[in-house]
């Protein structure tokens, strides 16, 4: 299971982690495609999570959710974690789970190092969520 904390942008379908859902947004249709973005996170950082269609109905805060095969890419110029295609997401428990709020690595600057074929980090934008304020 990789931490959140060590997400790297990746034209790849090969993350496998797990998170509770913290918070959801509104969602929003485009066409027959309709998404809502969330706030997730583990025990080592948060990050914006996508869900697509159905999944947004399905899943609410507190769930504890296992992602296989997930993607995290850059949506619509927001970084975000999505199941994609191939990926798969699954409710494993609820509300029992330790989490931190910091970094959100989805408010990280990611810059294409050519020497080394992959994002790496240029700057934090924010060290939480601008689309999601802290909880109090």
């Amino acid at each position: 299971m990789l931490s959140l904390k060590d997400l790297v942008p990746a034209a790849e379908n090969n993350i496998n982690t797990q998170f509770i859902v913290l918070n959801k947004g509104r969602t929003t249709s485009e066409g027959q495609n309709k998404t809502c973005l969330a706030l997730v996170a583990d025990e080592t950082a948060a990050v914006h999570f996508q869900l697509w269609g159905s999944e947004g109905d399905a899943f609410e805060p507190g769930d504890i959710i296992r992602l296989t095969n997930g993607i995290f890419s850059c949506s619509r110029r927001n970084w975000v974690l999505r199941a994609g295609k191939r990926g798969k997401v699954e409710k494993v428990g609820e509300f029992t789970m330790v989490y931190v709020e910091t970094p959100n690595m989805s408010e990280i600057e990611w810059v294409h190092d050519p020497s080394k074929s992959k994002f790496v980090q240029k700057a934090v934008i924010s060290p939480h969520s601008r689309i999601f304020p802290p909880l109090p």
